[in-house]
């Protein structure tokens, strides 16, 4: 839940913008959660959209949150997993580049996951 303060120190964007980066950083928002559209969380919270707006930029500039046109803002998710999902878009550009087909390409990866196996070349 955000709350926004009218007399607080500091801004009403940047209330939202702590707020939420705060329920990133804690994980009460993970990875792929949706955030609400500017209009309503603004309308939920008695703020102007380009209040709520400025916040959401804030938090995509830190890499925090995504957003995805008309899909909305989601959570970017933490650094690993950013740098993860990074690396699996890379392997999967790179192996269709290739000609291997999605069917082989999964499979190649769950033999490399598998028990007792290495995913370094020997």
């Amino acid at each position: 839940m955000i709350t926004v303060d009218p007399a607080g120190a500091l801004p009403p964007f940047e209330q939202i913008r702590s707020q939420l980066a705060e329920q990133i950083d804690d994980g009460r928002l993970r990875a792929g959660d949706r955030l609400p559209t500017v209009r309503r969380l603004a309308q939920d919270l008695g703020v102007a959209a380009n209040t709520v707006a400025r916040a959401y930029r804030e938090l995509e500039s830190a890499g925090l949150i995504e957003t995805r046109g008309r899909a909305g803002s989601f959570v970017a998710g933490s650094g690993v997993e950013r740098a993860a999902r990074e690396a699996a878009i890379a392997y999967v550009e790179r192996v269709r580049a290739l000609g291997l087909d999605d069917r082989a390409s999964l499979h190649l990866i769950e033999r490399l996951l598998g028990p007792g196996a290495r995913a370094t070349p020997e």
